[in-house]
Protein backbone atom coordinates (compact mmCIF):
# COMPACT_ATOMS: atom_id res chain seq x y z
CA UNK A 1 0.00 0.00 0.00
CA UNK A 2 1.08 3.10 -1.01
CA UNK A 3 0.97 5.64 1.73
CA UNK A 4 -0.04 9.35 0.95
CA UNK A 5 1.81 12.86 2.39
CA UNK A 6 -1.04 13.42 5.01
CA UNK A 7 -0.71 9.84 6.46
CA UNK A 8 3.50 9.97 6.81
CA UNK A 9 3.92 9.75 10.49
CA UNK A 10 6.68 12.49 10.72
CA UNK A 11 6.00 16.34 9.97
CA UNK A 12 8.63 18.73 9.36
CA UNK A 13 8.37 22.35 9.88
CA UNK A 14 10.57 24.62 7.91
CA UNK A 15 9.94 28.36 9.65
CA UNK A 16 12.01 30.55 6.66
CA UNK A 17 11.55 33.87 4.82
CA UNK A 18 12.57 34.19 0.92
CA UNK A 19 14.65 37.16 1.88
CA UNK A 20 16.24 35.98 4.81
CA UNK A 21 20.29 35.57 4.50
CA UNK A 22 20.13 32.82 7.35
CA UNK A 23 18.06 30.43 5.16
CA UNK A 24 19.90 30.96 2.24
CA UNK A 25 22.94 29.78 3.85
CA UNK A 26 21.25 27.08 4.58
CA UNK A 27 20.31 25.75 1.78
CA UNK A 28 22.55 22.77 0.95
CA UNK A 29 21.47 21.17 4.34
CA UNK A 30 18.28 21.61 3.99
CA UNK A 31 18.08 20.27 0.43
CA UNK A 32 20.13 17.27 1.54
CA UNK A 33 17.73 16.47 4.23
CA UNK A 34 14.91 16.54 1.86
CA UNK A 35 16.69 14.28 -0.66
CA UNK A 36 17.32 11.98 2.56
CA UNK A 37 14.03 11.46 4.09
CA UNK A 38 11.71 12.44 0.60
CA UNK A 39 8.56 10.64 0.81
CA UNK A 40 9.06 9.44 4.07
CA UNK A 41 8.61 12.86 5.85
CA UNK A 42 5.65 15.64 5.44
CA UNK A 43 7.71 19.05 4.55
CA UNK A 44 5.93 21.85 5.42
CA UNK A 45 7.40 25.34 4.77
CA UNK A 46 5.72 28.53 6.89
CA UNK A 47 7.20 32.00 5.91
CA UNK A 48 7.15 34.05 8.49
CA UNK A 49 7.70 37.92 7.18
CA UNK A 50 11.49 39.22 8.45
CA UNK A 51 10.37 42.09 6.18
CA UNK A 52 6.63 43.45 7.61
CA UNK A 53 4.31 46.34 6.92
CA UNK A 54 4.87 47.67 10.23
CA UNK A 55 8.51 48.30 10.19
CA UNK A 56 10.03 51.88 10.41
CA UNK A 57 11.57 52.84 7.26
CA UNK A 58 15.32 53.71 7.15
CA UNK A 59 16.01 57.81 7.91
CA UNK A 60 18.70 57.18 5.41
CA UNK A 61 18.00 54.57 3.19
CA UNK A 62 21.85 54.44 1.07
CA UNK A 63 23.54 53.81 4.99
CA UNK A 64 21.02 51.34 5.56
CA UNK A 65 21.69 49.55 2.14
CA UNK A 66 25.29 49.15 2.95
CA UNK A 67 25.10 48.43 6.78
CA UNK A 68 23.04 45.24 5.30
CA UNK A 69 25.37 44.27 2.52
CA UNK A 70 27.90 44.21 4.64
CA UNK A 71 25.71 42.44 7.31
CA UNK A 72 24.91 39.52 4.42
CA UNK A 73 28.88 39.68 3.89
CA UNK A 74 29.25 38.18 7.42
CA UNK A 75 26.84 35.63 7.61
CA UNK A 76 28.30 34.82 3.99
CA UNK A 77 31.59 34.12 5.85
CA UNK A 78 30.30 31.10 8.04
CA UNK A 79 27.73 29.56 5.59
CA UNK A 80 30.10 30.11 2.18
CA UNK A 81 26.65 31.50 0.83
CA UNK A 82 27.14 33.29 -2.19
CA UNK A 83 25.90 37.34 -2.18
CA UNK A 84 24.83 39.91 -4.52
CA UNK A 85 27.80 42.02 -6.23
CA UNK A 86 25.82 44.51 -5.79
CA UNK A 87 22.70 45.30 -3.30
CA UNK A 88 20.15 47.92 -4.85
CA UNK A 89 18.17 48.18 -1.84
CA UNK A 90 17.20 46.24 1.63
CA UNK A 91 13.91 44.68 1.11
CA UNK A 92 10.75 46.96 1.99
CA UNK A 93 8.39 44.02 2.47
CA UNK A 94 8.40 40.03 2.83
CA UNK A 95 4.75 39.65 1.99
CA UNK A 96 5.23 40.35 -1.67
CA UNK A 97 7.90 37.25 -1.95
CA UNK A 98 5.99 34.68 0.82
CA UNK A 99 2.36 35.50 -1.06
CA UNK A 100 3.67 33.90 -4.43
CA UNK A 101 5.87 31.17 -2.74
CA UNK A 102 3.11 30.12 -0.86
CA UNK A 103 0.76 30.35 -3.81
CA UNK A 104 3.45 28.47 -5.34
CA UNK A 105 2.52 25.44 -3.38
CA UNK A 106 -1.08 24.88 -5.12
CA UNK A 107 1.14 23.42 -8.13
CA UNK A 108 3.46 20.69 -6.86
CA UNK A 109 6.14 20.52 -4.83
CA UNK A 110 8.73 20.58 -7.23
CA UNK A 111 7.23 23.81 -8.53
CA UNK A 112 7.26 25.32 -5.42
CA UNK A 113 10.66 24.44 -4.53
CA UNK A 114 12.45 26.33 -7.50
CA UNK A 115 9.96 29.13 -7.34
CA UNK A 116 11.07 29.88 -3.66
CA UNK A 117 14.42 29.25 -5.05
CA UNK A 118 14.18 31.84 -7.63
CA UNK A 119 12.76 34.92 -4.83
CA UNK A 120 15.58 33.78 -2.42
CA UNK A 121 18.09 34.31 -5.74
CA UNK A 122 16.59 37.82 -6.65
CA UNK A 123 17.93 39.34 -3.48
CA UNK A 124 21.22 36.75 -2.79
CA UNK A 125 22.49 36.44 -6.52
CA UNK A 126 20.52 39.47 -8.49
CA UNK A 127 20.73 42.10 -5.70
CA UNK A 128 17.48 42.92 -6.38
CA UNK A 129 14.72 42.07 -3.32
CA UNK A 130 11.40 40.56 -4.57
CA UNK A 131 10.03 42.86 -2.18
CA UNK A 132 6.99 44.00 -5.00
CA UNK A 133 3.80 41.88 -6.20
CA UNK A 134 5.33 42.72 -10.09
CA UNK A 135 9.29 41.86 -9.01
CA UNK A 136 8.17 38.46 -7.41
CA UNK A 137 6.09 37.41 -10.90
CA UNK A 138 8.88 38.62 -12.76
CA UNK A 139 11.45 37.03 -11.08
CA UNK A 140 9.98 33.29 -11.06
CA UNK A 141 9.20 33.76 -14.84
CA UNK A 142 10.29 30.90 -16.80
CA UNK A 143 10.76 28.29 -13.85
CA UNK A 144 10.07 25.10 -15.78
CA UNK A 145 6.43 23.94 -15.18
CA UNK A 146 5.14 26.85 -13.74
CA UNK A 147 1.76 28.65 -14.95
CA UNK A 148 2.63 32.64 -14.18
CA UNK A 149 -0.78 33.81 -14.80
CA UNK A 150 -2.42 31.02 -12.09
CA UNK A 151 0.20 32.03 -10.09
CA UNK A 152 -0.36 35.65 -10.19
CA UNK A 153 -3.81 35.48 -9.55
CA UNK A 154 -3.75 32.84 -6.83
CA UNK A 155 -0.61 35.22 -5.03
CA UNK A 156 -3.22 38.02 -4.98
CA UNK A 157 -6.58 36.22 -3.48
CA UNK A 158 -8.07 36.03 -0.19
CA UNK A 159 -7.10 32.68 0.33
CA UNK A 160 -3.42 32.79 -0.13
CA UNK A 161 -3.41 36.10 1.93
CA UNK A 162 -4.79 34.10 4.98
CA UNK A 163 -2.29 31.45 4.68
CA UNK A 164 0.81 33.29 4.57
CA UNK A 165 -1.08 35.43 7.54
CA UNK A 166 -1.50 32.37 9.37
CA UNK A 167 2.44 31.35 9.00
CA UNK A 168 3.16 34.87 9.89
CA UNK A 169 0.82 34.01 13.13
CA UNK A 170 2.06 30.26 13.98
CA UNK A 171 5.94 31.59 13.59
CA UNK A 172 5.00 34.09 16.23
CA UNK A 173 4.40 31.30 18.68
CA UNK A 174 7.41 29.10 19.31
CA UNK A 175 8.00 26.52 21.27
CA UNK A 176 9.54 27.02 24.83
CA UNK A 177 12.86 25.57 24.18
CA UNK A 178 13.74 28.14 21.75
CA UNK A 179 13.04 30.81 23.89
CA UNK A 180 16.78 30.61 25.14
CA UNK A 181 19.37 28.38 23.14
CA UNK A 182 22.43 27.53 25.49
CA UNK A 183 25.47 25.25 24.90
CA UNK A 184 25.78 25.95 21.38
CA UNK A 185 29.13 26.64 19.54
CA UNK A 186 27.02 28.02 16.53
CA UNK A 187 27.44 31.29 14.76
CA UNK A 188 23.78 31.43 15.19
CA UNK A 189 21.99 28.97 17.61
CA UNK A 190 18.92 30.53 16.37
CA UNK A 191 17.16 31.45 19.75
CA UNK A 192 13.79 33.05 19.70
CA UNK A 193 13.61 36.53 18.26
CA UNK A 194 11.70 39.61 20.27
CA UNK A 195 9.21 41.64 17.95
CA UNK A 196 8.43 45.29 18.32
CA UNK A 197 5.59 44.16 20.07
CA UNK A 198 6.98 42.24 23.11
CA UNK A 199 6.24 38.72 21.82
CA UNK A 200 8.68 35.90 20.60
CA UNK A 201 8.96 34.75 16.65
CA UNK A 202 11.48 31.78 15.65
CA UNK A 203 14.38 32.84 14.48
CA UNK A 204 15.22 31.58 10.88
CA UNK A 205 15.43 29.06 10.08
CA UNK A 206 14.60 26.76 12.57
CA UNK A 207 12.71 23.10 11.97
CA UNK A 208 10.37 22.26 14.42
CA UNK A 209 10.57 18.02 13.98
CA UNK A 210 7.08 16.36 14.94
CA UNK A 211 6.68 12.35 15.32
CA UNK A 212 2.93 10.96 15.70
CA UNK A 213 2.87 11.33 18.96
CA UNK A 214 2.63 14.88 20.75
CA UNK A 215 6.34 15.88 20.91
CA UNK A 216 8.05 17.59 18.92
CA UNK A 217 12.17 19.04 18.78
CA UNK A 218 12.87 22.08 17.58
CA UNK A 219 16.36 22.85 15.75
CA UNK A 220 16.80 26.71 14.98
CA UNK A 221 19.51 28.36 13.62
CA UNK A 222 22.30 27.54 11.80
CA UNK A 223 23.89 23.42 12.59
CA UNK A 224 25.64 21.12 10.88
CA UNK A 225 23.40 18.46 8.91
CA UNK A 226 24.00 16.16 11.32
CA UNK A 227 21.89 17.86 14.03
CA UNK A 228 18.50 17.97 11.59
CA UNK A 229 19.12 13.91 10.83
CA UNK A 230 19.29 13.35 14.52
CA UNK A 231 16.29 15.03 14.97
CA UNK A 232 14.30 13.55 11.96
CA UNK A 233 15.24 9.80 13.17
CA UNK A 234 14.40 10.88 16.68
CA UNK A 235 11.03 11.62 15.86
CA UNK A 236 10.54 8.82 13.33
CA UNK A 237 13.05 5.47 14.68
CA UNK A 238 11.89 3.85 11.90
CA UNK A 239 12.86 6.10 9.31
CA UNK A 240 16.31 5.53 7.11
CA UNK A 241 18.21 8.33 5.44
CA UNK A 242 18.63 7.65 1.33
CA UNK A 243 21.71 8.09 -0.42
CA UNK A 244 21.49 11.60 -1.40
CA UNK A 245 25.42 11.84 -3.56
CA UNK A 246 25.04 12.70 -7.11
CA UNK A 247 27.25 13.22 -9.71
CA UNK A 248 27.43 16.46 -10.82
CA UNK A 249 25.66 16.63 -14.02
CA UNK A 250 22.76 15.05 -12.34
CA UNK A 251 22.43 17.41 -9.46
CA UNK A 252 22.42 19.92 -11.68
CA UNK A 253 19.55 18.53 -13.72
CA UNK A 254 17.51 18.03 -10.67
CA UNK A 255 17.96 20.98 -8.69
CA UNK A 256 18.88 23.86 -12.31
CA UNK A 257 20.75 25.99 -9.94
CA UNK A 258 23.86 25.28 -7.87
CA UNK A 259 26.09 26.88 -5.65
CA UNK A 260 29.60 25.59 -4.33
CA UNK A 261 28.37 24.23 -0.99
CA UNK A 262 25.76 22.56 -2.16
CA UNK A 263 27.65 20.72 -4.56
CA UNK A 264 30.04 20.02 -1.78
CA UNK A 265 26.93 18.84 0.04
CA UNK A 266 25.04 16.90 -3.09
CA UNK A 267 27.72 15.97 -4.92
CA UNK A 268 29.59 13.01 -5.13
CA UNK A 269 32.95 14.24 -4.83
CA UNK A 270 33.52 14.47 -8.30
CA UNK A 271 34.06 17.42 -10.31
CA UNK A 272 32.54 20.53 -8.95
CA UNK A 273 30.48 21.76 -11.52
CA UNK A 274 30.19 19.98 -15.30
CA UNK A 275 31.57 21.32 -18.22
CA UNK A 276 28.55 22.30 -19.68
CA UNK A 277 26.98 24.55 -16.59
CA UNK A 278 26.61 28.24 -16.85
CA UNK A 279 28.50 30.59 -14.12
CA UNK A 280 26.93 33.32 -12.80
CA UNK A 281 29.44 35.67 -10.57
CA UNK A 282 28.45 36.70 -7.10
CA UNK A 283 30.49 38.49 -4.48
CA UNK A 284 31.12 34.90 -3.06
CA UNK A 285 31.68 32.67 -5.49
CA UNK A 286 29.76 31.66 -8.39
CA UNK A 287 26.50 30.38 -9.21
CA UNK A 288 25.92 27.23 -11.39
CA UNK A 289 23.17 27.17 -13.70
CA UNK A 290 21.91 24.08 -15.71
CA UNK A 291 22.16 25.36 -19.68
CA UNK A 292 18.42 25.08 -20.15
CA UNK A 293 18.21 26.88 -16.66
CA UNK A 294 20.63 29.56 -18.11
CA UNK A 295 18.23 30.26 -21.20
CA UNK A 296 15.41 31.98 -18.68
CA UNK A 297 17.24 32.83 -15.76
CA UNK A 298 17.13 36.22 -14.97
CA UNK A 299 20.52 36.67 -13.43
CA UNK A 300 21.79 36.36 -17.31
CA UNK A 301 19.45 39.09 -18.29
CA UNK A 302 20.55 41.23 -15.96
CA UNK A 303 24.27 40.77 -16.81
CA UNK A 304 26.19 43.73 -17.85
Amino acid sequence: MTTSVGQLPVEVVEFTDPLCPWAWGSEPVFRRLRAAFAGQVRWRRVYCILFDHDDDPAPDPAAETAWYARYVEDISAHTHAPYALRLSRVAASSWPASLVAKAAEAQGVEVADRVLRRLRESVFVLGEPADTPEAAISVVSGVPGLDVGRLAVDAASATVLERVRADRAEARRPVEEVLSVRGCDSPHPGAAKETVDGQHRYALPTLLVRGSGAASRAVPGWRPYEEYVSAVLEAGPGLVPAPTALPAQDALARYRTLTGPEFASLGDGGPLAPGDAVRVETGNGPLWLHPDEAKVHPALASSP
